[in-house]
């Protein structure tokens, strides 16, 4: 999503308003959890004021996901509300934690920020909501077993079996 500087220049304070679909397909290859994206929405307006262009911005799409139980795929949808500041001035230069992004040459691209604002909303994980999943999980394996609170049952060190057998003699005596 590229954006010619003079066209922002022109609409100045009132704002140049964008809406358009982006494909940001190349994030499926970088080491993350996201196994599919489709082209997301992009909406907002671009305000310029000086040499300083600010995107306010609203990206909406949806990403598919592994579940963190089963790893099915679990189609995840966001809506990511984003500002974005840059400057146009030949004389800026970006420090480290600024919030400013210089712009080179004469079109600006908003692409990689979009990808950036994406992948930041991505979740630590998901849980598919399928019962017909749910049902399907794996609940043992090979040295493992799933165990829900409803099957707990109250087992005894059996090296401690001694002490539990004085402390139930114990309570007998006092309830005498």
């Amino acid at each position: 999503m590229k954006f010619p500087l003079q066209k922002l220049k022109m609409a100045g304070t009132e704002g140049y308003s964008f809406e358009d679909h982006v494909d940001i397909s190349e994030i499926e290859e970088m080491n993350n959890d996201i196994r599919k994206i489709d082209p997301v929405l992009v909406k907002g307006r671009a305000t310029t004021q000086g040499d300083e262009i600010t995107f306010l911005f609203s990206i909406e799409g949806e990403m598919i996901l592994p579940c963190a139980r089963t790893l099915v795929d679990v189609p995840y949808p966001f809506h990511i509300d984003a500002l974005e500041v840059f400057s146009a001035s030949p004389y800026y230069q970006e420090e480290d934690e600024s919030e400013i992004h210089p712009v080179d040459g004469e079109m600006l691209d908003l692409t990689p920020y979009i990808k950036e604002n994406v992948l930041l909303e991505v979740p630590f994980r998901v849980f598919s909501d399928d019962p017909k999943v749910q049902e399907n999980a794996l609940t043992e394996g090979e040295g493992w077993e799933l165990h829900t609170e409803g099957k707990t049952e109250d087992k005894v060190d059996p090296r401690l079996e001694k002490l539990q057998s004085l402390l139930k003699n114990k309570d007998q005596e006092e309830n005498r």
